[in-house]
């Protein structure tokens, strides 16, 4: 897979193309990245994917903007798990924000990606205040030689799939029904670094995960397993807070406790796979109450696993 940074850098050739931000890249990207891939087959050019970064939201209204649900490096190899041929990631700036939808169409589309079929979703807008529609591309390509496809509503037991409707189901603790809608489970990633070790005075040494993101859209205490470094569909129990037990005003942290596992893990790079939440952070009054906490959590993780055996081979399919 090829990725691009720009429109105008080394895209030398005629491609099918879609555009998004591909956030999460749920069933519904899915759905449409296939329709793009089957397009790109018949007529011999590579399927494309458009994205942008910043994500526009985070441009416009960097405070307000919704929590990610996956990082760029994981967007970006979940594009191309998804048989994407090329992608380019162009700058969200203050001159492409500013481009007009006919400019959009002519300085983007015709000249910089070369399409010559557009798939987009049914409520793709595009240029300065949104102008730009469907109608407006169909035109544009009558007029400069490429075809315009819009996609249908993508639904699961009777919901649209959206980027929106799998951040409200984290955001509500609802993790398996986030997976339904992914066709996967959540997953954060990064680099395990060292921390207060807090963990390690009560019996209990997490790995910290470092973050790239400021904001996850979830929080609390979860069932999950872990991936990387030695470990291998790892049952684990993972919390997403700010350790109010330990101080105020702390940063968000990521902390898995390994199951049966006693290893030396920094440095190592983890995937971690939520498939239950078990109940929210809360503030405990000693560090012997946050302990005995902890280890019913890790009872609760292993007695949810063992009562949902059905997660057990998905978490061996998306190993």
């Amino acid at each position: 897979m090829r990725i691009f940074r720009g429109i105008r850098a080394h895209i030398s050739e005629p491609c099918v193309l879609t555009i998004g931000n591909f956030d999460g890249v749920h069933l519904g990207h899915k759905a449409l990245l296939a329709r793009v891939r089957a397009k790109a087959a018949e007529l011999g050019l590579p399927a494309t994917v458009l994205c942008f970064e910043p994500h526009p939201r985070e441009y416009f209204a960097p405070d307000t903007a919704p929590p990610r649900l996956c990082s760029m490096w994981r967007k970006l190899a979940l594009l191309q798990a998804a048989g994407v041929d090329q992608i380019c990631v162009q700058p969200f700036n203050a001159d492409f924000a500013d481009l007009d939808a006919d400019t959009f169409i002519r300085q983007v589309l015709v000249e910089g990606m070369q399409v010559r079929h557009l798939m987009i979703g049914d409520d793709f807008r595009f240029g300065r205040g949104r102008n730009g529609d469907f109608e407006a591309l169909q035109e544009a390509g009558a007029r400069y030689g490429f075809s315009v496809e819009a996609m249908g509503t993508e639904e699961v037991a009777g919901e649209r799939v959206s980027s929106s409707a799998v951040r409200e189901a984290l955001q509500a603790g609802q993790i398996e029904h986030a997976t339904r809608l992914l066709g996967e489970p959540f997953v954060v990633e990064g680099w395990v670094q060292h921390g207060d070790k807090i963990g390690r005075t009560i019996g209990f040494p997490t790995a910290n995960i470092r973050m790239r993101q400021q904001t996850l859209p979830l929080s609390g205490i979860f069932a999950v397993t872990v991936d990387g470094g030695p470990l291998k569909h790892a049952v684990g129990a993972a919390s997403i807070g700010y350790r109010p037990t330990i101080a105020e005003g702390l940063a968000l942290r990521v902390e898995v406790f390994i199951l049966d596992y006693s290893g030396d893990l920094y440095g190592e790079r983890l995937s971690v796979r939520f498939w239950h939440k078990l109940r929210d952070e809360k503030k405990y009054d000693s560090l012997d109450a946050l302990k005995a906490a902890i280890g019913k959590d890790c009872d609760d993780v292993r007695a949810w696993f063992a009562t949902h055996p059905e997660y057990l081979s998905l978490r061996e399919q998306h190993g």
